[in-house]
């Protein structure tokens, strides 16, 4: 039996980070990778097709979005598809899944406990479905066991608990469970999805969400083509399917002394990328420089799109000789070193600030 798995696509995910036209060129992006991820299914000849849940956004998805899924997983017909509802994708009354007349070969599991489908002979698959965005108690919970003969493999979308700590930052638990409960319950594995950082574990696995969500993503993620043996063990073999690629890049800005060294060292170091590429930018300046990410961001035509922000800037100033001076700007820093109200972080801050704005250069404070 061989098996394409994939989860967490997030069809019509806003993008937040991105202006209008980019954030709807990666809801584009999506589609396409979606496209490709079946793809691979008939290339691959793959007996099924199984999605682990946030195949789209609840709170987004639109009339064209649904029609969209309803052709693309009609196309794979007669080869079955399976999809386990995860928190974003939850199944009820308004969701997608209920709304939508699916072609046969498409089921998708409704019920917030492990339902048995069979994929073959001896082959049992176990699937579960979030039925809220919230809440959801782990299908193990309540002593479930397999009580089928063969391999019983299990779907669904759930936070192994060991593995939390390794996720992107504020990523919240849902249907909690153990590794070492899967075995326990008599499944041979599991397919899961939630985790975006993709995971082969002996007992189960994340694919991680196929096409980039946001930055600082790591990990081969894609879709999952696993090969099962007869003792239920699968052999996984990781396929890029995204048409995107994002990049996470930090440039030492330390020693320039104008606005112009700014965009060059920005442009030495994306040179040969991609996709998009977000920069952040740090490093100790010039009290002349004028660093402003608007004029760091446009005009790369080799890339998607250039995303900037500020990391930690500092500037240069002689405080030691500043501190000497008889003016308004010298009784400025001994007033605010005096302070003991201020923390370092703080006082260097309201340092630069204050410097700057005396020096008539307020409009240029995004260098702290």
């Amino acid at each position: 039996m061989r098996l394409l798995v994939f989860s967490d696509l997030h069809l019509d995910t806003p993008f937040t980070w991105a202006g209008r036209e980019l954030a709807r060129a990666r809801r584009r992006a999506l589609r396409e990778t979606l496209t490709r991820i079946c793809e691979l299914a008939e290339a691959e000849d793959v007996d099924a097709v199984l999605c682990g849940g946030d195949l789209y956004e609840h709170d987004r998805f639109t009339p064209d979005t649904r029609a969209f899924l309803l052709e693309t997983f009609a196309r794979l017909h007669p080869r079955p598809v399976f999809l386990a509802p995860g928190n974003h994708d939850w199944y009820g009354d308004q969701s997608l899944y209920r709304q939508s007349d699916w072609s046969p070969n498409v089921h998708v599991f409704t019920e917030a406990r492990l339902m048995p489908v069979e994929l073959a002979d001896g082959l049992t698959l176990w699937g579960a479905a979030h039925c809220a965005p919230a809440n959801t108690d782990g299908f193990f919970d309540s002593g479930f066991r397999a009580d089928r003969e063969g391999v019983n493999l299990a779907l669904f979308h759930g936070s192994e608990s060991s593995e939390f700590r390794w996720q992107e930052e504020g990523k919240a638990p849902h249907a909690p469970f153990r590794s070492s409960q899967i075995p326990a319950a008599g499944l041979d594995h599991a397919f899961c999805g939630h985790f975006h950082t993709p995971k082969d574990a002996d007992w189960h696995t994340y694919p991680g969400n196929p096409d980039p969500l946001t930055f600082g993503e790591t990990g081969e993620r894609g879709a999952v083509v696993a090969d099962i043996g007869d003792d239920g063990t699968p052999t996984r073999t990781r396929h890029r399917v995204s048409v995107s690629e994002v990049h996470d890049r930090v440039i030492d800005l330390t020693g320039v002394t104008h606005s112009g060294e700014v965009r060059e060292r920005v442009a030495a170091d994306v040179k040969g990328l991609a996709g998009v590429v977000r920069v952040t930018l740090s490093g100790e300046v010039e009290p002349e420089v004028d660093v402003r990410l608007a004029d760091v961001e446009g005009g790369w035509d080799d890339l998607e799109a250039l995303v900037a922000r500020r990391g930690n800037i500092s500037v240069a100033y002689d405080l030691d000789e500043l501190r000497q001076e008889k003016s308004v700007r010298g009784e400025f820093i001994r007033l605010v070193e005096g302070d003991a109200t201020l923390d370092d972080a703080v006082r260097r801050r309201v340092l630069m600030t204050g410097i700057r704005a005396l020096a008539g250069r307020s409009d240029e404070l995004e260098v702290l």
